[in-house]
């Protein structure tokens, strides 16, 4: 239990998609101005990637190494296409919004670098918490950019307003610049506290 603890929680932090492999930040530029598409994207690239990681797993041993990347390929595309069923039949507003974005997840770095590097070795259970944790770090990441850029960018959460009419929007927040920028600060603040997590650590084990 302890070793599936550690691949969950390597994906949340130690291995951020976004804030530390800087991978897939297609999306996180592109529909995080709002708290409630960050969000959508984020629960259906943890669903892909999960569900993925769990189909490689069990075909591993059947797969054909010099086929397996159009294997790996043609079952994320099938999931997706899935996922956007169900928006699209569910939540058609949210659908809308995310557009073509939804399918773009079949190309997302982080979901054929998780089938190739971890799932395509591993059995099934560790695989699976390995796409769970990849999939909440990104969804964290996500929500994360999403409300910051939500609330400068327009003064709302989730669309309620939680700014009052003092506030002058910042326009630069909710255009794909502002994401980059924010995404930079985000990813230094980070690299920032780590640097001195891994100095203190160091400072205890030679004293």
């Amino acid at each position: 239990m302890k070793e599936l603890w550690k691949i969950f929680y390597k994906g949340l932090f130690d291995e951020n998609p976004i804030f530390i492999l800087s991978l897939s930040l297609c999306p996180a530029l592109a529909v995080t101005t709002s708290v409630k598409t960050a969000l959508t994207m984020g629960l259906s690239v943890l669903f892909v990637i999960t569900a993925n990681n769990v189909v490689v797993s069990l075909t591993r041993k059947l797969v054909n190494e010099k086929v397996r990347v159009p294997v790996y390929i043609t079952s994320i595309a099938t999931i997706v296409t899935v996922v956007e069923l169900v928006l699209k039949a569910f939540a058609p507003a949210l659908y809308k919004e995310l557009g073509l974005y939804l399918s773009l997840i079949v190309v997302f770095a982080i979901i054929l670098a998780r089938a190739e590097v971890f799932a395509s070795k591993n059995k099934i259970v560790p695989s699976f918490f390995d796409g769970l944790g990849m999939g909440c770090g990104f969804t964290i990441a996500m929500v994360s950019i999403g409300l910051i850029r939500e609330i400068l960018g327009n003064g709302t959460i989730l669309g309620f307003q939680v700014l009052g009419s003092w506030y002058n929007p910042a326009l630069i927040m909710i255009l794909p610049p502002g994401a980059f920028i924010l995404i930079g600060y985000m990813m230094g603040a980070i690299k920032l506290y780590n640097t001195r997590k891994e100095g203190k650590q160091l400072e205890r084990s030679e004293s």
